[in-house]
């Protein structure tokens, strides 16, 4: 066993030796201006991967700048909607090319199991960029008819440099949401990685300069909260895209209008209400629970972390939810029979941990899980809370980890009201057999996407966002490019025009 486990190993190290650990600003690989680094870990086994530079306040400013210069004054600001198409296409293309080391560099830095990222993240980055990269020339103004001897009609204009902030639960197909649109409407872009998760995000760098995008149009800086607070307020920043918990999000919101009226995006956090009426197989209840609740170890914004269960069939799914929950395989996330991997890091093992122990102080019933699974490495066991109520605090703040709570409910109308009894509203999810009553609970949960009978189902064409304290604005879909323009409106006197 010892020896297979140094194979590994070594098998494992020596796919990653060409991976980039410096900061990527015009165009160039850079260390930070403080030559300061920090470490990236795997949470597989807690050993350090490389130490990566960690971007300053001066590396900020040089950035800034290099994406101000390309806005204003470089080759990117005589691009057509076509080229840069174009130069999207050939981004998605290589990212095809190098799926297995992206896939790899995925799974190692951020610990997901290997079939995830294969089968999910890059098939979904490379599906973001060529969507993005197809709807580059289809964004149209209008001709308005107005009143009097005028020809009027609006026009859309990139917004300048934008600051993009990105967590680390999908470091790569985050990075393809906020970049895609943006590229595609004509910004320039610095974007910080999460300091947890920064190798596949450089990695794309390395490619998307190969891809041809000129110098200056995106720049990465891996660092800390200290770069994407200074980000956020920094004067020559147009807009800010950020994907994180609210409590960072209320902060961007705050600093972003300090200096300069910024333009804002928030993707933020949730606490999802699964809903399984009476009348729903129990078989398909089960299977759209576990994915929309232990998907990437939980560690999913919208997952459906309130597990409202009709009063009739509560015992059997509490029952049948346990013994599935037992059943997932835990363990090296190399492994393509793994099912669930490590948490990212120690402080979301812990976090986690320390909501588990509020559970069982306050009175949910611990079915099964609830602690830490082996001896080395962030993972915890999944875990299964039955007779949780709406104040307890499992129930009401985000865990972000595989920590299912299951909660009994009566009738349609009791089920909306909890329901929506929460300041987030990011998505939901109902099984039933009844195409009325799951119109009905569409039509009244307050939230940004419902899935039917379904969980977890992401395609680049459908815009995703949430209502109230879960965010402002959209990610994906045509929603997301506009959220990059500025909308002008020109109005002409015509009979003071002349032809040339």
């Amino acid at each position: 066993m010892e020896l297979l486990i140094k194979m590994k190993n070594l098998i494992r190290n020596s796919v990653y030796r060409s991976y980039r650990t410096q900061l990527l600003i015009n165009n160039e690989w850079v260390n930070a201006a403080t030559h300061k680094t920090f470490p990236t870990l795997d949470p597989s086994n807690e050993q350090k991967i490389a130490d990566v530079q960690r971007a300053g306040d001066e590396d900020l400013d040089k950035a800034v700048m290099a994406a101000k210069q390309a806005f204003e004054h470089g080759p990117w600001r005589r691009t057509t909607a076509r080229e840069r198409g174009q130069m999207l296409y050939k981004l998605a293309d290589l990212i095809e090319a190098n799926a297995d080391e992206l896939a790899k560099l995925e799974t190692l830095d951020n610990g997901k199991p290997i079939s995830d990222s294969k089968n999910v993240d890059v098939p979904l980055t490379a599906s973001t960029y060529r969507y993005y990269a197809g709807l580059a020339d289809k964004v149209q103004g209008k001709t308005i008819p107005i009143d009097g001897p005028f020809f009027c009609y609006s026009r859309y204009e990139p917004i300048g440099v934008v600051g993009q902030i990105i967590p680390w639960n999908f470091p790569l197909a985050l990075q393809s949401w906020k970049l895609g649109p943006a590229l595609a409407a004509g910004n320039t872009v610095v974007m910080k990685p999460a300091e947890q998760t920064p190798l596949s995000a450089l990695k794309v760098g390395e490619l998307i300069v190969e891809a041809g995008f000129p110098p200056g149009v995106v720049n990465l800086l891996p660092g800390f909260g200290d770069v994407g607070a200074a980000l956020s307020i920094h004067p020559e920043v147009d807009k800010i895209a950020f994907t994180g918990s609210t409590e960072v999000g209320k902060l961007i919101a705050k600093n972003s209008g300090e200096r300069n009226l910024k333009r804002v995006t928030l993707e933020l956090g949730g606490k999802s209400p699964n809903i399984i009426l009476d009348d729903a197989d129990v078989d398909q209840a089960i299977k759209q629970s576990q994915i929309g609740l232990y998907f990437n170890q939980g560690q999913c914004c919208i997952a459906g972390s309130r597990l409202f269960v009709h009063e009739r069939i509560y015992d059997a799914f509490v029952e049948k939810s346990v013994e599935c929950s037992r059943s997932r395989k835990l363990g090296d996330p190399f492994d393509e029979a793994t099912q669930q991997g490590p948490q990212v890091d120690k402080t979301q093992f812990d976090r986690i941990m320390s909501y588990i122990e509020k559970g069982k102080a306050e009175g949910a019933k611990l079915c099964t899980g609830g602690v830490r699974w082996g001896n080395k490495g962030y993972y915890i066991e999944p875990t299964v809370f039955s007779d949780v109520t709406d104040e307890m605090t499992i129930a009401k703040e985000e865990i972000f980890g595989p920590v299912m709570s299951i909660m009994k409910f009566k009738d349609m109308d009791e089920v909306i009201k909890r329901a929506n009894a929460t300041h987030y509203g990011l998505g939901a999810g109902v099984v039933t057999k009844d195409l009325e009553k799951a119109l009905h609970l569409v039509n009244a949960l307050r939230v940004g996407t419902v899935y039917v009978n379904c969980y977890d189902v992401l395609q680049c064409n459908t815009p995703f966002g949430g209502y109230k304290d879960s965010g402002v604005g959209k990610e994906l879909g045509e929603d997301a490019i506009y959220s990059y323009l500025e909308s002008k409106t020109v109005i002409m006197k015509k009979d003071k025009m002349t032809l040339p």
